[in-house]
């Protein structure tokens, strides 16, 4: 790269004129979809702005390397919230007409998946486990235990750790939005 007087914004403006093509076509490669892959490219220099690049990226080569890297995570990320979504249609499916939530109260649902499933993957892969497997699947203390070769206390831990994480979530939201009455107002 250039010189190490070199400021961010500097930074991400070479970044952007010299892999904003290449990046693309990777990502093309990747999605099999133009536009995604327009998308996502846009989002990777986002990012940058919001998140400078590290110093240190001294050639090509390691600025390819690291803006593959923050790409592939957001890939990883797509694909899991349309996972997400096709699932979430598959279950509107099965619905019967009468108890379809509303458009809007889909749109909800879709995004309180998609952050319970970024919550689930910031903690330890067995307390998500345990979580899922105790609460979304309905699993008994003792069958999660025998699954995931852990005591049932710690299942109970374990699930009160996600539980914890959750009601930190909400508590954030219901602070987000002045609109939500709350008790005692």
């Amino acid at each position: 790269m250039k010189g190490s007087g070199q400021t961010a914004q500097g930074c991400i403006e070479y970044l952007y004129a010299d892999h904003h093509g290449w990046l693309k076509a990777w990502l093309l490669r990747r999605l099999g979809n133009s536009s995604d892959a327009a998308d996502l490219t846009q989002d990777v220099f986002v990012r940058l702005i919001l998140r400078p690049a590290p110093k240190g990226l001294n050639s090509s080569g390691e600025a390819r390397a690291y803006l593959r890297r923050m790409a592939n995570g957001m890939c990883i990320d797509l694909w899991r919230r349309r996972s997400l979504e096709q699932a979430w249609l598959e279950s509107l499916a099965h619905q019967p007409e009468a108890l379809m939530p509303s458009a809007e109260q889909q749109v909800m649902v879709l995004q309180a998946l998609q952050e319970i499933d970024q919550l689930l993957l910031s903690l330890p892969a067995k307390a998500a486990s345990a979580f899922v497997m105790a609460v979304g699947c309905e699993m008994s203390d003792q069958e999660v235990a025998e699954e995931l070769g852990i005591s049932t206390r710690m299942v109970r831990k374990h699930v009160a750790r996600v539980m914890l994480h959750c009601m930190q979530l909400e508590a954030r939201h219901l602070a987000a939005d002045p609109g939500i009455l709350r008790v005692g107002s």
